[in-house]
């Protein structure tokens, strides 16, 4: 999406639910007594960034999908131990000898927070809506293996063609185009949830706009939540009509933006927080904590050069800037959290040779490595291809404190390297950046992008000539090659699918199509008493979360 998913929130000292057992653990008389009433099963976090959006068929980013994947479900979900697991699907569904049909039979006491079942016809309007060309959805290309999707967004046949059917309230069909590896894990992500057509219509324009306008079939509602990339507090409720209520312990989980490290560092110390994300020297002040603990994420970030603007068509001019970085100093000296430094755009440990088991990585290789004397080698290339002596590049990123970190070093790290180039930083709210993005109205951006599923598509995917997330217009025909025959021609074939990926990988790095940054760890201060919270891709999951 995603822009990156990643960051969650605290609450205020005047309206926040204290938790004893971390800093001071002093509490208010009036938080004292919303505890007692549900047991203590109340926590808040602290968040990066504000909600973009909890528009399942357009949301895109890090914090809108940990909301969906918290208020939302789909046919599956990770159970305890991280396994998925049917969810909305009632048991594990039938797949036809070739791969190609799905058949599910649903949960029939699987119902919104509004009453409404929540029935086959619900996956059927939802898919259908994400595809819909007029959605102009992000994360519409998801759902390409899904029979009749290129047909659909050609404008050669209705959103009423993809492959998805009720058969009955409580049976639902799918039919691929294509086998899918990764099927299971591709069904439990927020685009492919159900959607409740009734309250769509009724919302109209408003829909989704804040948690009034919306309802949920997951084990918690929204609440509190007034605006769209304007709101910096809201709060998780346990949903009484999940059909698994039971089994969910948290009451409530208040949220609030706070974007600067130290602030936030001073919430927890102080107990008015537990749980909080800390970076750079903080995250090294830290690391001896009984609090702390580095969480690995399979999240790449990397920077997308605007490709429609001549000077970052020139390759000799990318392979520049990407040779000038010391990756391992950023992580290092910078980020301090545990972060990795880059070798390629697919991350280390997420996936491996299905013959051998080696890394993807290995496989690879490395990519990625800091020589500031080719940087100056390729830079003289550049000029002189381009006809120039000197550049100015403005470099994107959100406001969160570790972006601005990394784009700091960045700036540094290239103007101290290219003589002539001069880089101007842009630190920008999250919805602000995810927009300019979007228009291509940068030179260069800071990305983060987190693995929904354990696949090496999921990173390469981003950069096909037609993917809707290709923000800087990356275009090889080669590399679109490879990527097509590992999704079509040999997506049966677990071995020639491998390297179709090896290939592709290699392709936009010898081409620096994208320039890879670094692989994200996440550094966490978190109140020893609350177990169970559940990384789901870059987001958490906190159905299964309780406070000791």
């Amino acid at each position: 999406m995603r822009n990156t998913r990643l960051g969650y929130l605290l609450a205020a000292a005047s309206c926040i639910i204290l938790l004893g057992g971390c800093g001071s653990g002093k509490e208010k008389t009036d938080e004292t007594s919303e505890k007692s009433a549900n047991n203590g099963q109340t926590f808040s976090v602290v968040a990066k960034q504000e909600i973009p959006s909890i528009d399942a068929s357009v949301t895109n980013d890090v914090v809108g999908w940990g909301v969906l994947k918290n208020t939302g479900e789909g046919l599956f979900r990770a159970d305890k131990a991280g396994k998925l697991v049917p969810a909305g699907a009632a048991e594990m569904p039938k797949v036809s000898e070739d791969g190609l049909t799905y058949t599910f039979k649903l949960r029939e006491d699987a119902v919104w927070s509004n009453g409404d079942p929540v029935i086959a016809k619900d996956y059927v309007y939802g898919w259908q809506r994400t595809v819909e060309p007029k959605t102009a959805s992000e994360v519409a290309y998801l759902f390409e293996s899904i029979k009749n999707y290129q047909a659909i967004m050609d404008g050669k046949t209705p959103a009423e063609e993809l492959g998805i059917k009720a058969l009955s309230d409580h049976e639902l069909e799918v039919t691929l185009e294509s086998p899918v590896p990764y099927m299971e894990s591709l069904l439990s992500l927020p685009p492919f949830f159900p959607q409740n057509e009734k309250i769509i219509n009724k919302s109209g324009e408003k829909y989704a706009s804040s948690s009034e306008h919306m309802v949920y079939n997951g084990p918690f509602v929204l609440s509190d939540f007034e605006g769209a990339g304007t709101d910096t507090k809201w709060a998780y409720v346990k949903n009484e009509k999940y059909w698994d209520q039971a089994n969910v312990t948290m009451e409530k989980i208040n949220f609030d933006v706070v974007k600067e490290d130290a602030t936030a560092l001073n919430l927890f110390q102080d107990g008015q927080t537990d749980d909080i994300v800390v970076t750079g020297e903080l995250a090294q002040q830290m690391v001896d904590d009984p609090a702390f603990f580095s969480q690995d994420m399979s999240n790449a970030t990397y920077v997308e050069y605007n490709q429609t603007k001549k000077e970052f068509q020139n390759e000799n001019l990318r392979k520049a800037i990407s040779y000038a970085l010391d990756r391992q100093t950023l992580v290092d000296q910078v980020l301090g959290d545990g972060s990795i430094a880059a070798t390629g755009l697919v991350p280390k440990n997420m996936s491996f040779n299905p013959e051998t088991e080696a890394d993807f990585v290995k496989d690879s290789g490395n990519h990625l490595k800091y020589d500031p004397e080719k940087a100056k080698e390729y830079w003289t290339k550049a000029k002189t291809e381009l006809g120039i002596d000197t550049l100015k590049i403005n470099l994107l990123s959100s406001d969160a404190d570790s972006a601005k970190k990394v784009v700091e070093y960045m700036q540094g790290a290239i103007q101290g390297t290219l003589k002539g180039v001069t880089v101007d930083v842009s630190s920008v709210p999250l919805s602000v950046r995810l927009e300019r993005g979007n228009k291509g109205d940068f030179d260069m951006i800071l990305v983060g992008w987190g693995a929904e599923y354990n696949d090496p598509s999921v990173f390469l995917e981003l950069f096909a000539s037609d993917n809707i997330n290709n923000s800087g217009k990356y275009t090889n025909k080669e590399f679109d090659k490879y990527l097509k025959a590992s999704a079509t021609t040999n997506a049966g074939d677990p071995k020639a699918r491998w390297n179709d990926l090896i290939e592709a990988e290699s392709v936009l790095m010898d081409t620096m199509g994208v320039c890879p940054v670094y692989q994200k760890a996440e550094a966490h201060l978190r109140n020893p008493k609350v177990k169970g919270i559940l990384p789901s891709g870059p987001e958490y999951d906190y159905k299964w979360t309780s406070i000791e």
